[in-house]
């Protein structure tokens, strides 16, 4: 029979937030696969626990992710622990949670923390929609396009970003996005932890003048769907009602169902639209 993989959620900064699950099953089971062993050896100490580790990280992801798929098959039971946090959130274990799955092999998640959730609980902004978007694209234009994406966002948005590039990132977030509201939180769970409430002019301001520290997480208002709104009916009002009806009859739909589109557009009834349309047609 073949084993099975445990994704095990370690502290993000403090130890007492491990979970009782995750030290029996790192006791229990016959290997941990950590992204960065050195680093989870304290842990391991710490808490008296002598499984066998190895490394699974970004950079063997795919090549060790198979050895470690081949282990389980033969009926190793396997944990795969970050650097911090939970597995498969913005690292690679997302890699052999797929390689698993594909070969069959049973997959359970012992929940903990996460960076992400709980930088969003403590931002004072909305929580029941958000779009979590981890680290932004290295590459020029994919980091372009993923910020124009972002700029029409209606959900509140969760960043990751190292201390030193946050006020490149921050500059190109009040470019692209306005100067929405935003709390920045650093050393979550550990003695020093902040959260900064403010906007994002008002982070970079600040950061402009003081050195980041620490890994940072970032929470983004959302844009209102009322100012998507005004937005669009802005450059309705640009176009002629002909123009805009013609627009939609150019995409296909019938005449009466482009007015009624072009009138959705506008704010404004059916009924106005065909008016002003056979005022145009009698003149």
């Amino acid at each position: 029979m073949s084993g099975k993989l445990y994704l095990c959620a370690t502290p993000i900064g403090n130890l007492e937030d491990i979970t009782f699950r995750v030290l029996r099953t790192l006791k229990e089971v016959d290997l941990i696969a950590a992204e960065d062993t050195r680093n989870s050896i304290k842990l391991l100490n710490h808490f008296e626990i002598k499984t066998p580790m190895t490394s699974y990280h970004e950079y063997n992801k795919i090549e060790k992710g198979r050895v470690l798929v081949e282990k389980i098959l033969s009926g190793m039971d396997v944990a795969l622990i970050t650097d911090a946090g939970t597995p498969g959130i913005s690292d690679p274990g997302e890699e052999l949670v797929s390689m698993c799955c594909e070969a069959g092999i049973e997959v359970t998640s012992l929940p903990g923390p996460a960076a992400c959730i709980t930088a969003l609980t403590l931002s004072g902004l909305p929580t029941r929609r958000f779009a979590f978007e981890a680290f932004l694209p290295s590459d020029k234009k994919e980091r372009k396009a993923v910020l124009e994406e972002l700029s029409c966002e209606t959900r509140t948005i969760i960043l990751y970003e190292a201390p030193h590039r946050l006020v490149r990132t921050l500059e190109e977030l009040f470019q692209c996005l306005g100067d929405r509201r935003a709390a920045l939180c650093r050393e979550l769970t550990k003695r020093h932890e902040t959260v900064f409430r403010a906007t994002l002019k008002e982070l970079l301001d600040f950061y402009q003048k003081e050195k980041p520290l620490g890994e940072c997480v970032l929470i983004i208002e959302g844009k209102s769907r009322r100012e998507i709104q005004e937005e669009k009916q802005a450059s309705w009002a640009e176009m002629s009602i002909e123009e805009h009806v013609q627009l939609y009859e150019g995409q296909g739909y019938s005449r009466k169902d482009a007015m009624k589109l072009a009138a959705k557009d506008r704010g404004v009834t059916k009924r106005e639209i065909y008016q002003y349309l056979l005022s145009v047609e009698q003149d």
